[in-house]
Formats: structure tokens, C-alpha cells, sequence
């Protein structure tokens, strides 16, 4: 029974995603953000349980992909195509452009399959990160519409990121093989920085949040290389 805790969570992180996707459809943002809260922590928990448990298997691997493109590929996507919906015509077909996260993060998801230097950390913007800062948006959106209801705004967004998702650009991950200070240090920071901008200013402090996340993996890894 217990090989199939792990399958299992990771089918609840594709069905929560699923629910989102339709959410941001109908314009429901709370909906969207429970949903894409459940899906991350099913999508964090799932692995762990896999390694405590003893029972990774390569089904499961390959199901955490195909659910991690829901959740964290077509949802983005999705949520850009509404955004881009409200700042273009009717007659438009730019919004289609959100789409191209989608696509990428089909790219990226299969990229770390393949890619044995991601083991450990990362090579590139993980889709859960993408995920939670395109979700910021709408919440920005509601303090400052001429910012972010903005075509160019959007679509460059959708650019970058676009980008970050394939880059060589090394980022840590949140997988503690240790609690030792000296090797987690910059994690340690990360989380407590999060915590902190994330009580003052919620989902709005995503993008400053991703800022961070990239400039303390730089540190950490430059650290890592004077060390080696």
C-alpha cells in the first residue's frame, strides 16, 4: 500500500490543477490561489514521501512531469491568456501568447528529466516558481492595473520568463540534505526573507520574492565554487 502514497499525492497535485485551470478561466482568482497552493504543496510533499518511504519508481517520476505540466505549465499559461484577454481588444489573438509558458515549461519539464546536473539543484526557472510569480500578477494587477493590464508589460513577461524556464542559470533548490548552517546558509535566508516580505505584502511580493531567489543562488553557488 504504501508504494502508492507518493502516485497518490502527485494525482492530487494534476487534480488540483486541473480545478485551477478551470478557476482562472471564469476569472475566480481565490479559487486559482487555493488550488495552486494545494498542487505545491502535494508537488513538494510527494517526493519526500518517495524518499522517506523508500519507494521511488520511475512511474512516479514520470507522472510528477506529466502532473507538474498542468499545475505549473498549462495553468500559468492560462492565467497570462486571461491577463492578456483584458489588456488587448476582443478581436485580438495576442492573448494566445500566455501559451507560450506553456510550452516552455513542457521544455523545461523534460530538460530536468534528462538532465543529470539537476540532481541536486537546479539549471534553470522551475515551473512552481514561474507558477506562483505569474499568479502574483493579478493580485498586482488590482492595486496597479495601468502596470500590469498592460500588453507590453504582459507579453514581455511572457518573454522572460519564457526564457528563464530553459536558461543555464543555476538556482537552488529547497531539498535540505542537511540542517548544517554553513552549507544551507543562503537557503536558511531565503526562507526567512520570504516569510517576512510574504506578511507584508502577501502575493504581491512574488516578483520581489523571484528577485531574491535568484540573487541568493548566485551567492550560494559562487560560495560553492571558492569552496571547491
Amino acid at each position: 500500500m504504501k508504494k502508492h502514497i507518493p502516485n497518490l499525492l502527485t494525482c492530487l497535485n494534476l487534480f488540483s490543477g486541473c480545478i485551477a485551470v478551470l478557476m482562472a478561466l471564469e476569472g475566480n482568482l481565490k479559487a486559482v490561489t487555493i488550488c495552486v497552493l494545494a498542487s505545491g504543496i502535494f508537488d513538494f510533499f510527494d517526493g519526500m514521501v518517495a524518499r522517506l518511504l523508500h519507494v521511488k519508481s520511475p512511474i512516479g517520476k514520470e507522472l510528477d512531469s506529466l502532473a507538474d505540466m498542468v499545475s505549473f505549465g498549462f495553468l500559468p499559461g492560462t492565467i497570462m491568456f486571461t491577463l492578456l484577454q483584458k489588456a488587448l481588444p476582443d478581436t485580438s489573438l495576442l492573448p494566445y501568447l500566455g501559451f507560450i509558458i506553456t510550452v516552455f515549461s513542457a521544455l523545461r519539464l523534460a530538460k530536468f528529466n534528462l538532465d543529470e546536473r539537476q540532481t541536486s539543484d537546479f539549471i534553470g526557472l522551475n515551473t512552481p516558481m514561474n507558477t506562483f510569480y505569474v499568479l502574483s500578477l493579478p493580485y498586482i494587477a488590482v492595486k496597479y492595473p495601468e502596470l500590469i493590464i498592460n500588453p507590453i508589460f504582459l507579453i514581455g513577461s511572457v518573454l522572460l520568463t519564457s526564457y528563464l524556464l530553459i536558461s543555464e542559470i543555476r538556482l537552488f533548490s529547497m531539498k535540505f540534505s542537511s540542517m548544517d548552517w554553513k552549507t544551507n546558509k543562503f537557503r536558511f535566508i531565503f526562507l526567512f526573507l520570504t516569510l517576512i516580505l510574504f506578511v507584508v505584502g502577501q502575493f504581491m511580493a512574488l516578483p520581489v520574492i523571484l528577485v531574491l531567489y535568484f540573487i541568493l543562488s548566485a551567492f550560494h553557488f559562487n560560495k560553492k565554487n571558492d569552496l571547491a
